[in-house]
Protein backbone atom coordinates (compact mmCIF):
# COMPACT_ATOMS: atom_id res chain seq x y z
CA UNK A 1 0.00 0.00 0.00
CA UNK A 2 0.87 3.68 -0.93
CA UNK A 3 1.12 5.84 2.17
CA UNK A 4 -1.19 9.48 2.76
CA UNK A 5 -1.26 11.92 4.37
CA UNK A 6 -4.33 12.20 7.16
CA UNK A 7 -4.88 15.42 8.65
CA UNK A 8 -7.66 13.70 10.68
CA UNK A 9 -5.30 11.43 12.41
CA UNK A 10 -2.47 13.55 12.70
CA UNK A 11 -0.38 11.36 10.61
CA UNK A 12 0.50 9.07 7.41
CA UNK A 13 -1.22 6.16 7.06
CA UNK A 14 -1.82 3.00 4.65
CA UNK A 15 -4.15 3.76 1.49
CA UNK A 16 -4.54 1.24 -1.62
CA UNK A 17 -3.87 4.52 -4.03
CA UNK A 18 -1.27 7.23 -4.02
CA UNK A 19 -1.86 10.76 -2.83
CA UNK A 20 -3.62 12.60 -5.09
CA UNK A 21 -6.16 15.12 -4.53
CA UNK A 22 -8.68 17.64 -6.31
CA UNK A 23 -8.10 21.28 -5.91
CA UNK A 24 -11.63 22.10 -4.35
CA UNK A 25 -13.47 19.57 -2.02
CA UNK A 26 -16.76 19.50 -1.37
CA UNK A 27 -18.04 19.36 2.42
CA UNK A 28 -20.76 20.39 4.70
CA UNK A 29 -21.35 20.70 8.55
CA UNK A 30 -24.04 19.29 10.32
CA UNK A 31 -25.50 20.88 13.81
CA UNK A 32 -26.75 17.87 15.95
CA UNK A 33 -27.89 20.07 18.71
CA UNK A 34 -30.75 21.29 16.21
CA UNK A 35 -32.00 18.46 14.67
CA UNK A 36 -36.10 17.58 15.38
CA UNK A 37 -35.79 14.52 13.12
CA UNK A 38 -38.65 15.75 10.82
CA UNK A 39 -36.99 13.66 8.07
CA UNK A 40 -37.67 16.60 5.37
CA UNK A 41 -34.24 16.24 4.72
CA UNK A 42 -34.27 12.42 3.61
CA UNK A 43 -37.65 12.47 1.96
CA UNK A 44 -36.10 15.32 -0.31
CA UNK A 45 -33.80 13.07 -1.17
CA UNK A 46 -35.94 9.87 -1.92
CA UNK A 47 -38.55 11.89 -3.96
CA UNK A 48 -35.47 13.09 -5.89
CA UNK A 49 -33.18 10.03 -6.31
CA UNK A 50 -34.16 6.78 -5.16
CA UNK A 51 -37.76 6.23 -6.21
CA UNK A 52 -37.62 3.70 -8.98
CA UNK A 53 -37.77 -0.10 -9.08
CA UNK A 54 -34.98 -1.43 -7.22
CA UNK A 55 -34.57 1.40 -4.84
CA UNK A 56 -37.27 0.82 -2.17
CA UNK A 57 -34.89 0.31 0.62
CA UNK A 58 -32.17 2.90 -0.47
CA UNK A 59 -31.89 6.08 1.59
CA UNK A 60 -28.92 7.80 0.84
CA UNK A 61 -29.77 10.78 3.59
CA UNK A 62 -31.03 9.06 6.88
CA UNK A 63 -31.63 10.91 10.32
CA UNK A 64 -30.96 7.74 12.75
CA UNK A 65 -31.60 8.12 16.94
CA UNK A 66 -28.40 7.30 18.81
CA UNK A 67 -27.05 5.40 20.78
CA UNK A 68 -29.64 2.03 19.85
CA UNK A 69 -30.79 3.45 15.78
CA UNK A 70 -28.76 2.99 12.62
CA UNK A 71 -29.17 2.38 9.18
CA UNK A 72 -28.25 -0.74 8.53
CA UNK A 73 -28.89 -1.83 12.16
CA UNK A 74 -25.67 -1.42 14.11
CA UNK A 75 -23.67 -0.50 11.71
CA UNK A 76 -21.01 1.27 13.30
CA UNK A 77 -20.96 -0.88 16.57
CA UNK A 78 -20.25 -4.08 14.28
CA UNK A 79 -17.37 -2.35 12.58
CA UNK A 80 -15.97 -1.02 16.02
CA UNK A 81 -15.64 -4.06 17.35
CA UNK A 82 -14.11 -6.07 14.69
CA UNK A 83 -11.79 -3.26 14.53
CA UNK A 84 -11.07 -3.95 18.66
CA UNK A 85 -10.76 -7.01 17.78
CA UNK A 86 -7.88 -6.62 14.71
CA UNK A 87 -5.80 -4.26 17.24
CA UNK A 88 -6.61 -5.55 20.79
CA UNK A 89 -6.54 -2.28 23.42
CA UNK A 90 -4.50 0.07 20.87
CA UNK A 91 -7.46 1.92 19.23
CA UNK A 92 -6.31 5.16 21.29
CA UNK A 93 -5.02 8.59 20.03
CA UNK A 94 -2.21 10.03 22.31
CA UNK A 95 -3.81 12.60 23.81
CA UNK A 96 -1.09 15.20 22.62
CA UNK A 97 -2.36 18.62 22.10
CA UNK A 98 -3.54 19.80 19.06
CA UNK A 99 -0.90 21.83 16.32
CA UNK A 100 -1.17 22.22 12.97
CA UNK A 101 -1.70 19.19 10.85
CA UNK A 102 -3.02 17.34 14.10
CA UNK A 103 -5.79 19.22 14.80
CA UNK A 104 -7.41 16.36 17.78
CA UNK A 105 -3.49 14.59 18.25
CA UNK A 106 -2.64 11.68 16.67
CA UNK A 107 -4.85 8.51 16.30
CA UNK A 108 -1.92 5.77 17.53
CA UNK A 109 -4.29 2.73 16.54
CA UNK A 110 -4.76 1.26 13.21
CA UNK A 111 -7.54 2.41 10.33
CA UNK A 112 -9.34 -0.03 7.98
CA UNK A 113 -6.82 -0.01 5.96
CA UNK A 114 -3.91 -1.19 8.30
CA UNK A 115 -6.25 -3.20 10.21
CA UNK A 116 -7.25 -5.42 6.73
CA UNK A 117 -3.72 -6.22 6.57
CA UNK A 118 -4.02 -8.62 9.79
CA UNK A 119 -7.88 -9.34 9.24
CA UNK A 120 -8.83 -12.22 6.82
CA UNK A 121 -12.68 -12.06 5.49
CA UNK A 122 -14.93 -14.93 4.58
CA UNK A 123 -13.82 -14.22 0.73
CA UNK A 124 -10.01 -14.06 1.53
CA UNK A 125 -7.95 -10.68 2.20
CA UNK A 126 -9.36 -7.74 2.27
CA UNK A 127 -8.59 -3.71 0.99
CA UNK A 128 -10.17 -2.68 4.04
CA UNK A 129 -12.09 -3.93 7.37
CA UNK A 130 -15.25 -4.09 6.82
CA UNK A 131 -18.79 -6.63 6.22
CA UNK A 132 -21.55 -7.03 4.18
CA UNK A 133 -25.02 -5.93 6.33
CA UNK A 134 -27.93 -8.92 6.24
CA UNK A 135 -30.85 -8.52 4.64
CA UNK A 136 -32.40 -7.66 8.25
CA UNK A 137 -30.02 -5.06 8.85
CA UNK A 138 -31.56 -2.97 6.08
CA UNK A 139 -35.32 -3.31 6.60
CA UNK A 140 -35.68 -0.52 8.95
CA UNK A 141 -34.32 2.81 8.41
CA UNK A 142 -35.49 4.17 11.52
CA UNK A 143 -34.83 1.27 14.17
CA UNK A 144 -35.31 2.81 17.48
CA UNK A 145 -35.91 6.10 17.14
CA UNK A 146 -36.46 8.11 19.87
CA UNK A 147 -35.38 5.49 22.05
CA UNK A 148 -33.56 6.72 25.09
CA UNK A 149 -30.69 5.26 27.52
CA UNK A 150 -32.02 4.94 31.05
CA UNK A 151 -30.30 3.49 34.16
CA UNK A 152 -27.35 1.26 33.14
CA UNK A 153 -28.88 -2.38 33.33
CA UNK A 154 -32.17 -1.78 33.45
CA UNK A 155 -34.26 -2.50 30.90
CA UNK A 156 -37.60 -0.31 29.68
CA UNK A 157 -37.10 2.25 31.89
CA UNK A 158 -35.85 5.90 32.71
CA UNK A 159 -34.06 7.80 35.66
CA UNK A 160 -36.58 8.72 38.11
CA UNK A 161 -34.66 12.02 38.54
CA UNK A 162 -33.87 14.47 36.50
CA UNK A 163 -30.33 15.75 35.67
CA UNK A 164 -28.96 18.95 34.35
CA UNK A 165 -26.40 19.74 31.19
CA UNK A 166 -23.37 19.26 30.52
CA UNK A 167 -24.78 15.53 30.47
CA UNK A 168 -28.27 13.98 30.70
CA UNK A 169 -28.15 10.70 32.93
CA UNK A 170 -31.52 9.94 29.62
CA UNK A 171 -30.34 10.56 26.28
CA UNK A 172 -30.30 10.18 23.00
CA UNK A 173 -29.77 12.46 19.83
CA UNK A 174 -30.25 12.41 15.90
CA UNK A 175 -27.31 11.70 13.79
CA UNK A 176 -27.75 13.00 10.41
CA UNK A 177 -25.89 10.86 7.56
CA UNK A 178 -24.89 11.14 3.71
CA UNK A 179 -22.25 9.77 2.23
CA UNK A 180 -19.11 11.91 3.59
CA UNK A 181 -17.47 12.09 -0.13
CA UNK A 182 -14.10 11.04 1.39
CA UNK A 183 -10.78 12.27 1.10
CA UNK A 184 -9.58 8.40 0.78
CA UNK A 185 -12.44 6.27 0.18
CA UNK A 186 -12.98 2.73 1.35
CA UNK A 187 -15.59 2.25 -1.35
CA UNK A 188 -13.13 3.36 -4.35
CA UNK A 189 -9.85 1.50 -2.99
CA UNK A 190 -12.16 -1.67 -2.40
CA UNK A 191 -13.83 -1.74 -6.17
CA UNK A 192 -12.29 -4.50 -8.02
CA UNK A 193 -13.64 -3.08 -11.43
CA UNK A 194 -12.22 0.78 -10.58
CA UNK A 195 -16.11 1.90 -11.34
CA UNK A 196 -15.65 4.61 -8.11
CA UNK A 197 -13.94 7.62 -8.31
CA UNK A 198 -13.81 10.98 -7.12
CA UNK A 199 -14.39 13.84 -9.09
CA UNK A 200 -11.48 16.13 -10.11
CA UNK A 201 -13.87 19.88 -9.90
CA UNK A 202 -15.20 18.90 -6.49
CA UNK A 203 -14.55 15.46 -5.01
CA UNK A 204 -17.67 13.85 -5.08
CA UNK A 205 -17.74 10.31 -5.76
CA UNK A 206 -19.19 8.38 -7.83
CA UNK A 207 -20.25 5.23 -9.43
CA UNK A 208 -20.05 4.37 -12.95
CA UNK A 209 -22.93 2.69 -13.55
CA UNK A 210 -21.53 1.11 -16.89
CA UNK A 211 -18.04 -0.24 -15.48
CA UNK A 212 -20.36 -1.23 -11.76
CA UNK A 213 -20.81 -5.57 -11.91
CA UNK A 214 -22.75 -5.46 -8.81
CA UNK A 215 -19.46 -7.07 -6.80
CA UNK A 216 -20.80 -5.43 -3.71
CA UNK A 217 -16.70 -4.96 -2.21
CA UNK A 218 -18.33 -1.34 -1.60
CA UNK A 219 -20.72 -2.18 0.60
CA UNK A 220 -18.38 -3.93 2.45
CA UNK A 221 -15.91 -1.76 2.71
CA UNK A 222 -17.36 1.18 3.22
CA UNK A 223 -17.36 2.21 7.01
CA UNK A 224 -20.61 4.24 6.75
CA UNK A 225 -22.60 1.52 4.79
CA UNK A 226 -23.40 4.52 1.81
CA UNK A 227 -23.42 2.50 -1.19
CA UNK A 228 -26.56 0.36 -1.64
CA UNK A 229 -26.79 -2.43 -4.08
CA UNK A 230 -29.93 -2.28 -6.19
CA UNK A 231 -31.36 -5.94 -6.78
CA UNK A 232 -32.75 -4.63 -10.23
CA UNK A 233 -30.52 -2.89 -12.15
CA UNK A 234 -27.78 -5.25 -10.23
CA UNK A 235 -25.26 -2.50 -9.68
CA UNK A 236 -24.44 -0.60 -6.97
CA UNK A 237 -25.63 3.20 -6.09
CA UNK A 238 -24.75 5.98 -3.76
CA UNK A 239 -25.25 9.72 -2.78
CA UNK A 240 -24.21 11.84 -5.89
CA UNK A 241 -23.57 14.70 -3.78
CA UNK A 242 -26.27 16.26 -5.97
CA UNK A 243 -23.98 17.30 -8.38
CA UNK A 244 -26.10 18.81 -10.78
CA UNK A 245 -27.30 21.33 -8.58
CA UNK A 246 -23.55 21.85 -7.68
CA UNK A 247 -22.69 22.69 -11.02
CA UNK A 248 -24.92 25.18 -10.84
CA UNK A 249 -27.65 24.29 -13.38
CA UNK A 250 -30.81 24.64 -10.61
CA UNK A 251 -32.80 26.77 -12.64
CA UNK A 252 -34.47 27.82 -9.56
CA UNK A 253 -31.23 29.85 -8.07
CA UNK A 254 -30.78 31.20 -11.55
CA UNK A 255 -27.53 28.60 -12.61
CA UNK A 256 -25.20 29.38 -9.35
CA UNK A 257 -23.75 26.66 -7.13
CA UNK A 258 -27.05 25.10 -4.82
CA UNK A 259 -26.63 23.34 -1.97
CA UNK A 260 -27.94 19.67 -2.07
CA UNK A 261 -31.64 19.11 -2.12
CA UNK A 262 -31.37 17.13 1.61
CA UNK A 263 -29.66 20.44 2.49
CA UNK A 264 -31.86 22.72 1.29
CA UNK A 265 -35.02 21.32 2.62
CA UNK A 266 -33.70 21.30 5.94
CA UNK A 267 -36.42 22.55 8.75
CA UNK A 268 -34.30 22.53 11.52
CA UNK A 269 -31.40 25.00 9.45
CA UNK A 270 -29.04 22.27 10.71
CA UNK A 271 -27.49 22.31 7.72
CA UNK A 272 -24.52 23.93 6.11
CA UNK A 273 -22.56 22.80 2.92
CA UNK A 274 -20.22 24.11 0.39
CA UNK A 275 -16.56 23.61 -0.70
CA UNK A 276 -12.83 23.95 0.81
CA UNK A 277 -9.56 24.36 -1.20
CA UNK A 278 -7.15 21.24 -0.79
CA UNK A 279 -3.55 21.46 -0.93
CA UNK A 280 -0.82 18.69 -2.72
CA UNK A 281 -0.77 16.37 0.92
CA UNK A 282 -4.72 16.94 1.41
CA UNK A 283 -4.68 19.24 3.85
CA UNK A 284 -7.06 21.93 4.01
CA UNK A 285 -5.35 25.84 2.25
CA UNK A 286 -6.08 28.12 4.87
CA UNK A 287 -9.43 30.08 3.76
CA UNK A 288 -10.22 32.42 6.81
CA UNK A 289 -13.56 33.55 5.77
CA UNK A 290 -14.80 30.40 4.23
CA UNK A 291 -17.81 29.54 6.74
CA UNK A 292 -16.40 25.99 6.59
CA UNK A 293 -12.82 26.37 7.18
CA UNK A 294 -13.59 28.70 10.03
CA UNK A 295 -16.12 26.42 12.13
CA UNK A 296 -13.46 23.15 11.72
CA UNK A 297 -10.00 24.76 12.00
CA UNK A 298 -10.60 27.93 13.38
CA UNK A 299 -13.63 27.88 15.82
CA UNK A 300 -13.18 24.10 16.04
CA UNK A 301 -17.00 23.26 16.42
CA UNK A 302 -17.42 20.55 13.94
CA UNK A 303 -15.73 17.41 14.03
CA UNK A 304 -15.72 14.59 11.70
CA UNK A 305 -17.75 11.21 12.26
CA UNK A 306 -15.30 8.56 13.32
CA UNK A 307 -12.38 9.46 12.20
CA UNK A 308 -10.10 6.63 13.46
CA UNK A 309 -11.78 4.46 10.70
CA UNK A 310 -9.25 6.42 7.66
CA UNK A 311 -11.35 7.68 5.11
CA UNK A 312 -10.85 11.12 6.28
CA UNK A 313 -14.74 12.12 5.85
CA UNK A 314 -15.93 15.30 4.26
CA UNK A 315 -18.69 15.99 6.58
CA UNK A 316 -18.36 17.11 9.81
CA UNK A 317 -20.82 17.38 13.14
CA UNK A 318 -21.05 19.53 16.05
CA UNK A 319 -21.51 17.43 18.99
CA UNK A 320 -24.71 17.41 21.26
CA UNK A 321 -24.17 19.25 24.04
CA UNK A 322 -26.20 16.74 26.49
CA UNK A 323 -25.30 13.27 25.75
CA UNK A 324 -22.09 11.92 27.87
CA UNK A 325 -18.60 12.56 26.63
CA UNK A 326 -17.24 9.23 26.19
CA UNK A 327 -19.89 8.43 24.02
CA UNK A 328 -19.24 11.42 21.97
CA UNK A 329 -14.95 10.86 22.42
CA UNK A 330 -15.76 7.62 20.43
CA UNK A 331 -17.76 8.90 17.80
CA UNK A 332 -16.33 11.93 16.72
CA UNK A 333 -12.87 11.75 18.50
CA UNK A 334 -10.65 13.67 21.21
CA UNK A 335 -12.06 17.06 19.89
CA UNK A 336 -15.30 16.84 21.51
CA UNK A 337 -15.06 18.84 24.98
CA UNK A 338 -13.36 21.99 23.32
CA UNK A 339 -16.23 21.29 20.23
CA UNK A 340 -18.85 21.57 22.71
CA UNK A 341 -17.27 24.24 25.00
CA UNK A 342 -16.51 26.57 22.12
CA UNK A 343 -20.36 25.80 20.70
CA UNK A 344 -22.08 26.29 23.96
CA UNK A 345 -20.40 29.68 25.26
CA UNK A 346 -19.78 31.06 21.63
CA UNK A 347 -17.22 33.63 20.62
CA UNK A 348 -18.68 36.92 18.96
CA UNK A 349 -17.63 35.64 15.60
CA UNK A 350 -18.47 31.99 15.46
CA UNK A 351 -22.08 33.10 16.76
CA UNK A 352 -22.28 35.22 14.01
CA UNK A 353 -21.31 32.17 11.12
CA UNK A 354 -24.05 29.72 12.56
CA UNK A 355 -26.37 32.05 11.36
CA UNK A 356 -25.28 31.51 8.15
CA UNK A 357 -26.94 28.03 8.64
CA UNK A 358 -29.68 26.98 5.69
CA UNK A 359 -30.45 30.94 5.19
CA UNK A 360 -30.21 30.38 1.48
CA UNK A 361 -30.07 27.68 -1.06
CA UNK A 362 -26.94 28.95 -2.65
CA UNK A 363 -23.53 27.66 -1.69
CA UNK A 364 -21.31 30.18 0.27
CA UNK A 365 -18.26 30.81 -0.42
CA UNK A 366 -17.09 33.66 1.70
CA UNK A 367 -18.66 35.75 4.63
CA UNK A 368 -18.23 39.21 6.15
CA UNK A 369 -18.91 40.76 9.47
CA UNK A 370 -20.62 44.00 10.01
CA UNK A 371 -20.50 44.59 13.90
CA UNK A 372 -23.46 45.93 16.00
CA UNK A 373 -24.00 46.81 19.27
CA UNK A 374 -23.68 45.01 22.13
CA UNK A 375 -27.32 44.19 23.29
CA UNK A 376 -27.26 41.41 26.39
CA UNK A 377 -24.10 40.07 28.73
CA UNK A 378 -24.45 36.88 31.42
CA UNK A 379 -22.26 34.37 32.85
CA UNK A 380 -22.57 31.37 31.43
CA UNK A 381 -20.92 28.41 33.86
CA UNK A 382 -18.61 31.08 35.26
CA UNK A 383 -17.63 32.46 31.97
CA UNK A 384 -18.72 35.96 30.44
CA UNK A 385 -20.90 36.08 27.31
CA UNK A 386 -21.71 39.12 25.62
CA UNK A 387 -24.34 39.09 22.40
CA UNK A 388 -23.93 41.76 19.82
CA UNK A 389 -26.14 42.15 17.10
CA UNK A 390 -23.61 41.85 14.23
CA UNK A 391 -24.41 41.40 10.78
CA UNK A 392 -23.36 38.63 8.66
CA UNK A 393 -22.92 38.76 5.13
CA UNK A 394 -22.60 35.92 2.28
CA UNK A 395 -21.28 35.82 -0.76
CA UNK A 396 -21.54 33.48 -4.02
CA UNK A 397 -19.12 32.27 -6.30
CA UNK A 398 -18.33 35.60 -8.16
CA UNK A 399 -17.95 37.19 -5.16
CA UNK A 400 -21.46 38.44 -5.21
CA UNK A 401 -23.69 38.92 -2.40
CA UNK A 402 -25.89 36.21 -1.66
CA UNK A 403 -27.83 37.42 1.51
CA UNK A 404 -27.16 39.09 4.96
CA UNK A 405 -28.87 38.01 8.72
CA UNK A 406 -28.62 39.89 11.73
CA UNK A 407 -27.00 37.74 15.52
CA UNK A 408 -30.30 38.82 16.78
CA UNK A 409 -33.63 37.95 15.20
CA UNK A 410 -36.66 40.37 14.98
CA UNK A 411 -39.20 39.89 17.76
CA UNK A 412 -42.86 40.63 16.53
CA UNK A 413 -45.73 41.24 19.09
CA UNK A 414 -48.93 40.58 17.56
CA UNK A 415 -51.94 43.53 18.25
CA UNK A 416 -54.25 42.69 20.65
CA UNK A 417 -57.32 42.96 18.01
CA UNK A 418 -55.29 40.51 16.17
CA UNK A 419 -54.60 37.65 19.23
CA UNK A 420 -55.30 34.92 16.44
CA UNK A 421 -55.47 34.76 12.72
CA UNK A 422 -59.35 33.93 11.96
Amino acid sequence: MSQVYNWQLGRPMAYPYEEKHPARQFAFVFNTNRCIACQTCTMACKSTWTFAKGQEYMWWNNVETKPYGGYPQNWDVKLLSMMEETNPGAQVWNGAPPEPGKPYGVFEGKTIFEAAEKRIGPEGGQVAVGYLPTEAEWRHPNFYEDTAVGPAGVRNQINSAGSQLPEHKTWFFYLQRICNHCTYPACLAACPRQAIYKRPEDGIVLIDQERCRGYRKCMEACPYKKPMYNGTTRVSEKCIGCFPRVEGKEPITGGVPTETRCMASCVGQIRLQGFVNLGPDGRWVEDRKNPLYYLIHIAKVALPLYPQFGTEPNGFYIPPRWAPRGYLRQMFGPGVDAAIDAYTIPDRETLAVLQLFRRDQRIIFRYEIEPGEKVFETTIRGRKFELYNDTVIAFGHEGQELFRVAVEEPFMVRPAQHANSI
